[in-house]
């Protein structure tokens, strides 16, 4: 680890903050329907889609109600994504020609973008046209991220009302999210992208000559198409020369830019943020890193407004932090300190100035341990998933620092709006069991919670390991589920379950040697990332509702005080008692065998 590195991650981690606070302020003005800098512009546009649309702001509805706005709402835009890549070949904005995505790939992308998960089987470059990278993901980008930010501000309205039967209206929820936070805030940041080099056009892929010229020999072919055998049997070859290169284009910067806002993750290209039309310099690399986490930490600092004490957006903060720190100081440690089995090759693996140190397979070296260390921890403690770095080459602790990040359940601020609402949870958990070691009713914000809650609450946890083990379990014992892995013994399995632990938990990055193109992965993963996001956010609206009919409870002097250190210790132990120790067999059989075996003599 070098000091360089640690003022990296040391600025990262305090502009980060600065900015949250300010923007969880103003995102509670625009769900408390309160006057902001952007009612000028974006009024207007609001009332316009109201009307369009027949939606009646003043017009609340039940938790129920609200469930079903959110399913009809996702199910829509899943089959429409679905059909569109279907018939992108006949589509406009097509400039190379691209077939229409086989029907596996269209449901599990359909799938993928619907539930904010942004998995992706396919190398976008090659597979989407603009068309379906503009009006279908892009477009999904937007509204996944804004329907979980809805969910979120449901629970925390029933955490605030008394004696009510309603939480909100999905719909005005679902537009104010997109018009007055997403919306600016990808506009800002893809212009910053555009100034940096990232890509932003309609042109068809531009073909340009090659600086240096590459020779290489490659199969002579009959007239038939078949390769000439020589007198042995061999392939006969020939001198090919290189001079030209075709360069992948399109209306990149605009996706990217709400990729990262939205946590969402779904590169325009297949390399992700490793690719320099998706992130071309260091400082689009910050702008991007923060990008991710900026609206997942703002919520906490909103959530303590919205519910009139900001010491518990605080305390929050103060539990999920550091998870984070923790994290991205292992992530970074391991992969600082290299491969033992390199270094007894004798290569140099300690950084200097002229050498960039650590593991640096898989890694750009613009950005080099330090930041991808820290982009592989941010990317996964949210529903991100992009990444600017090769998780699979990573070392064994390294890769299982994201992979722990997803098991957590993607808490630790998590994803937009999902994050908050799945860490919620488990405050409710820690109240609960809180309330029966000292034989009190326990309450959280002055609401009780009871049976109903906790069994909703149990629901929400327990969905998320199950579907992730039951289908990795399926696809190690199934002869078409080996058939992809292309790393046998421990690695191999840590790629399956990397694979079903990023969709089970929307987050959407991947253990790259898995060759996931398949019916049988691309059914699978639809089928868990469905589960794990929608058995979540069910539950969670029905707490909502159950808590906003309750009325408030005054403090007393038995009530437990939710702001404390003592609390915030008490719900960071229930958060790895609950959420980690159940994926700890199967973590010791792949990552942890793997790193006893790298460091064995």
């Amino acid at each position: 680890m070098t000091a360089s590195g640690w003022i990296q991650i040391i600025l990262y981690l305090v502009v980060l903050t600065v900015l949250a606070k300010p923007l969880g302020s103003y995102m509670a003005r625009v769900y408390e329907n309160k006057s902001t800098p952007l009612d000028r512009l974006f009024g207007p546009v609001e009332r316009l889609l109201y009307r369009l649309f027949g939606i009646r702001p003043e017009e609340e509805m039940d938790w129920k109600i609200y469930t079903v706005a959110v399913l009809l709402f996702s199910v829509i835009g899943a089959v429409t994504l679905y059909a569109l890549q279907r018939f992108q070949d006949i589509l406009p904005l097509n400039p190379q020609g691209l077939s229409a995505v086989s029907p596996d790939s269209s449901f599990n992308t359909a799938i993928s973008f619907t539930t904010n998960t942004n998995w992706q089987g396919y190398s976008g470059e090659v597979t989407m046209s603009y068309l379906t990278q503009m009006l279908g993901l892009t477009f999904h980008n937007f509204v996944s991220a804004a329907a979980g930010m809805a969910v979120l501000v449901a629970l925390i309205r029933g955490l605030v009302r008394r004696n009510a039967q309603t939480i909100g209206n999905f719909w005005v929820d679902l537009t104010r999210t997109t018009l007055y936070i997403l919306l600016p805030m990808s506009f800002v940041v893809a212009l910053i992208l555009v100034s940096q080099g990232v890509v932003q056009t309609l042109s068809p892929y531009q073909t340009v000559s090659l600086v240096q010229p590459i020779q290489y020999d490659q199969p002579k072919l009959d007239a038939s198409g078949n390769p000439i055998k020589d007198a042995n049997g061999n392939s006969v070859t020939e001198k090919v020369t290189l001079t030209e290169q075709t360069l992948a284009v399109g209306p990149t910067a605009s996706q990217i830019a709400i990729k990262q806002i939205g946590t969402n993750g779904g590169g325009f290209f297949n390399t992700n943020s490793t690719h320099p039309f998706e992130n071309a310099t260091p400082f689009s690399n910050f702008v991007e890193n923060i990008s991710i986490l900026l609206i997942a930490v703002g919520l906490v600092f909103m959530f303590g407004t919205m519910v009139g004490d900001s010491r518990q957006g605080w305390a929050l903060f103060a539990a999920m932090m550091p998870i984070l720190i923790l994290g991205i100081l292992v992530a970074y440690s391991s992969e600082a300190a290299g491969n033992p089995k390199i270094a007894a090759l004798g290569v140099n693996q300690t950084a200097s100035d002229t050498n960039p140190g650590g593991n640096m397979e898989g890694k750009e070296v613009r950005f080099g341990v330090a930041d991808s260390a820290l982009w592989a921890t941010s990317t996964t403690v949210t529903s991100n998933g992009s990444v600017n770095s090769m998780h699979d080459s990573y070392t064994p602790l390294g890769g299982l620092v994201p992979l722990v990040m997803m098991q957590l359940g993607e808490v630790i601020f998590g994803g937009v709006g999902s994050g908050l609402y799945g860490m919620l949870i488990f405050v409710i958990i820690a109240v609960f069991v809180a309330g029966l070691m000292v034989g009190r009713t326990p309450e959280y914000l002055g609401k009780k919670i009871e049976a109903y809650e906790m069994k909703m609450a149990s629901i929400g946890i327990l969905v998320m390991p199950l579907v992730v083990l039951l289908i990795a379990a399926i696809a190690v014992v199934n002869d078409q589920g080996l058939s992809s892995i292309l790393n046998p013994g421990a690695h191999g399995l840590s790629e399956v379950l990397y694979a079903f632990t990023s969709q089970g938990n929307n987050n959407g990055s991947a253990f790259a040697g898995l060759n996931a193109n398949t019916p049988f992965y691309n059914t699978l993963g639809g089928f868990a990332m469905l589960f794990g996001r929608f058995w979540i956010k069910i539950p969670v609206l029905a707490i909502a509702g159950s808590l906003a009919s309750k009325k408030k409870i005054p403090v007393g002097a038995g009530t437990l005080p939710t702001h404390t250190p003592l609390f915030i210790g008490w719900l960071l132990a229930v958060v790895v008692i609950v959420g980690a120790l159940v994926f700890f067999p199967v973590d010791s059989l792949g990552p942890i065998v793997e790193h006893l075996q790298m460091i064995a003599h």
